[in-house]
Order: C-alpha cells, then sequence, then structure tokens
C-alpha cells in the first residue's frame, strides 16, 4: 500500500477549497495543510498562519511538519519562484518553476514562443513606452486589446472599442495602476469568436488533456459591466468538441512543451490555455501556470480520478500511460459576490444558510470569507462557489441555482444567468461530445 504523504496547500480561494475538497478524498492524503486558507477549507485542512511570500518560513513549516508536498494554488507564488527555492530545500511541490511560469508572468515570453514555434495566436508588439504605443493604437484602429505585460491579478486587460479607450489603457499602464506589471504593454489584435478554456496536465514531456470550461467574466447579466475574476463557470465546454480538442492539443499545447523544453524550462504543471476560437481556427489568448478560478471549481466535482496520484504522476514524469476519469456530468458553478465587487465592497456582512444549500446536494465552495465570533462572513469580493453536477447543462444549472436561493446574504449578489449560452446550445441538440483523456508527448 502506497504511504499516506503530508501536504501543504498554498492559498485562500475558492479554487484552494475546491483542492482541498479533492486532495483531502485521496487515499494517499495524510495531514493536510493550507496557508493561509479561508473558513471553508478549515473543514478539509489544518489551517497555517504562514507567511507565503516569505519561501524560507514556508520552508522552515514543511521541515517542522515532515511536509512531502505542496501544492501551490495561485499564480504570484510560482512566478516568484517558490517551486525552485523548495525544490532547493529537497521538498517536492506541484507547479512550474519561475522559468517556466514566465508563460503568466509575462505576456511577451508567451507571445515570442508563439512565434518562434508557430503557435496560433493574435497579431501582437510590445512596447516600454506610452508613445510609441499609442501611435501603434492608432495606425492599427480600433477594437484592439491592451494588456500590462505582467502579474496584475487579473486586471491589466482592457479589450478597447476606440482609440481613446486603448490610449488611456496606455496611460494606465504607464502611469502605475498596474506597479511593475505595466511597466511594458502587449497591444494585440482583437480576435472575434467563441472564448474557451483547455486544461493539460504537464510533466516536461508529455501532455495529459485535464478538462475543458468555459467563464463568464463579466459581472452582470448579459455579459454587461466591468470585468472581474469570473462570475461563474461550466464544464465541459460544449464549444470544445472532440475535433476542436485534437487541434488544440496538437497545434497549441504540445509545441509549447516542446518550445519550453528546448528553452531549458520544461513546463510540470497545469497548463491553463485560454482560447479564442475563431474562423481560422483556434488562437491562443493568453496562458495560466495553474488551475482556473471559478474553472476549478467545476472541474474538480467531475474528476473521478485520484488528484494526488495524478500530481505525483507528472513530478515523477509518468504521464504518457495515465488518462484522467472524468464524470459524464456537466458541472456548473455560481459565484456569489459582495455587492460592489469588482469595485469597492463591503467586508463583514453575515452569511447564512450554506447548510440548506448543501442540504439540496450542491458543493458550496468558500472564496472570501471569515469566521468572526463563530459566524461566517464575507471578507473578499469573490465569496462563494456554489456547484452543482447533472446530467445535462439545464439540469446543472438549474441545481445550482436552487441552492444559491437558499443561502441568505442580503451583502451579495450573483449573476442569474451562468451558463446560458451552453444551456441554448443545449435545447438546440447541440452535441456534447466529452474530450478524450489521451495523453500527448512532445518529439
Amino acid at each position: 500500500m502506497n504511504e499516506r504523504l503530508n501536504i501543504l496547500l498554498i492559498g485562500s480561494g475558492g479554487r484552494e477549497h475546491a483542492l482541498a475538497w479533492k486532495i483531502a478524498g485521496s487515499p494517499r492524503c495524510g495531514r493536510l495543510f493550507c496557508a493561509p486558507g479561508n473558513a471553508g477549507i478549515a473543514r478539509e485542512a489544518e489551517i497555517v498562519d504562514l507567511d507565503i511570500a516569505d519561501h524560507g518560513a514556508v520552508i522552515r513549516f514543511c521541515r517542522d511538519q515532515a511536509v512531502d508536498l505542496v501544492v501551490i494554488g495561485p499564480e504570484a507564488p510560482l512566478v516568484a519562484g517558490i517551486v525552485d527555492d523548495l525544490a532547493a530545500a529537497g521538498i517536492r511541490a506541484f507547479g512550474p518553476t519561475a522559468g517556466a511560469a514566465r508563460l503568466e508572468g509575462s505576456k511577451a515570453f508567451t507571445k515570442e514562443l508563439c512565434a518562434q514555434f508557430a503557435i496560433p495566436t493574435a497579431a501582437w508588439a510590445r512596447f516600454n513606452n506610452a508613445p510609441k504605443a499609442k501611435r501603434h493604437v492608432r495606425e492599427f484602429g480600433a477594437p484592439i486589446v491592451v494588456k500590462a505585460d505582467g502579474l496584475a491579478a487579473g486586471k491589466g486587460v482592457t479589450v478597447a472599442m476606440t482609440v481613446d479607450e486603448a490610449c488611456a489603457a496606455i496611460d494606465d499602464c504607464f502611469e502605475g495602476a498596474f506597479g511593475a506589471a505595466g511597466a511594458e504593454v502587449v497591444i494585440e489584435e482583437c480576435l472575434d469568436g467563441e472564448e474557451a478554456s483547455l486544461f493539460a496536465l504537464c510533466d516536461g514531456r508529455t501532455a495529459l488533456l485535464f478538462g475543458t470550461a468555459q467563464d463568464h467574466k463579466r459581472a452582470f447579466d448579459g455579459d454587461t459591466g466591468p470585468n472581474t475574476g469570473g462570475m461563474g463557470a461550466y464544464s465541459p465546454a460544449p464549444v470544445l468538441d472532440q475535433p476542436m480538442v485534437e487541434r488544440v492539443m496538437t497545434d497549441i499545447i504540445v509545441p509549447t512543451l516542446a518550445g519550453m523544453a528546448a528553452k531549458g524550462a520544461p513546463f510540470t504543471g497545469i497548463l491553463y490555455a485560454g482560447l479564442m476560437l475563431t474562423a481560422r481556427g483556434p488562437q491562443l489568448i493568453e496562458y495560466n501556470v495553474r488551475f482556473g478560478d471559478p474553472e476549478c471549481q467545476v472541474l474538480m466535482p467531475r474528476l473521478k480520478s485520484d488528484l494526488v496520484e495524478l500530481m505525483l504522476a507528472a513530478l515523477d514524469g509518468d504521464l504518457l500511460a495515465l488518462e484522467a476519469e472524468w464524470s459524464d456530468d456537466c458541472a456548473l458553478s455560481v459565484v456569489m459576490a459582495a455587492k460592489g465587487y469588482p469595485g469597492a465592497f463591503e467586508k463583514g456582512t453575515p452569511i447564512g444558510g450554506l447548510d440548506r444549500a448543501e442540504a439540496t446536494g450542491a458543493l458550496v465552495f468558500h472564496a472570501g470569507t471569515a469566521l468572526r465570533d463563530g459566524r461566517l462572513v464575507a471578507a473578499g469580493g469573490r465569496v462563494l462557489d456554489v456547484t452543482a453536477l447533472a446530467p445535462t447543462v439545464a439540469g446543472a444549472q438549474a441545481a445550482a441555482y436552487r441552492a444559491v436561493e437558499a443561502i441568505d446574504w442580503p451583502g451579495g449578489f450573483w449573476r442569474r444567468d451562468i451558463g446560458r449560452r451552453a444551456v441554448e446550445r443545449e435545447a438546440g441538440r447541440y452535441s456534447l461530445i466529452p474530450p478524450s483523456g489521451n495523453a500527448r508527448r512532445t518529439r
């Protein structure tokens, strides 16, 4: 029998609660710790008061508690090189090195990789000063996309419908709205099509398809209002049928893995491809180097395989012989956010009724929550992820909203149309073809 492992999970959002829930259910999981965690994760793991930006402190904790595996949820620690530092200390960690995390840490790096290895993506240019960037925008015209090059907590991208809006976005970057992330900008062609996400579990040479999803980024119904970190998601993505998945794996994921290996930065971990499905085929919008949020909250409930075993196989370079087993059910998650999000919002508003929501059969993943005097309160912008499974998207949607309505939170709001497009496709007898789980190895 395989030994149980002590595992440290790093992060505090809904993604990390979904990961904690899945890891805690693995026969390989011994003690599970989480830093900094939240009120929901505390049901699955021992919460640790640990500064995750202090890599030395993380290493000392791992040694003190005999931690066998560290799982990193958010992108910032990965870009900051926590995997490298843990590896140097002899501690196994699931996630890419700092060199490989450049796929998310620098949009220009990813664009240059695409150019070098013929990976389909939008036409682009990079600039280190505002006048040249604005000149390019005026020559190219609108609509056009302006991106801060570095990590900007999901807030550094503007899809500008006018030249003036694009120039204002350029000023935001160079005037410090996104800190060091805006020291350079990437300006892209605005692609027409439908967005979707594909995930691959990678061991440096092999990419194992790890599910598909679609999310809703706008704050309000009908895809209106400001962009957010995500107001809901569903999986699988109906638009990513089997032929399209094959094309993405062949044209985008495998060349990326080969390119990173050629650059001396082989990618191990979760590779999350944000895609635009256009008339000329799938185009890479961007890469993330970790699970998405809220996409993780619909992937983990559908994953039937042991997540810990799959992570260990990725670290050992043993993915080629494996497949991930998935439920045939659809999963849909509704994000409940604090009123005012993604702008200014109030913290500390009380939340009740989670037991009633869970009694419907739904899963409630906590994101920005805390316990104060024994009562659950909101402690962030996105606060809860209410997830349900059913044989159809329409069924999962109905089940998720039944659970949402059981929650008593006057301080929150949520979209009421998560999954709308998929439900409409389903009603039109659109074929939901589950993607295959075959692994791909670079040559």
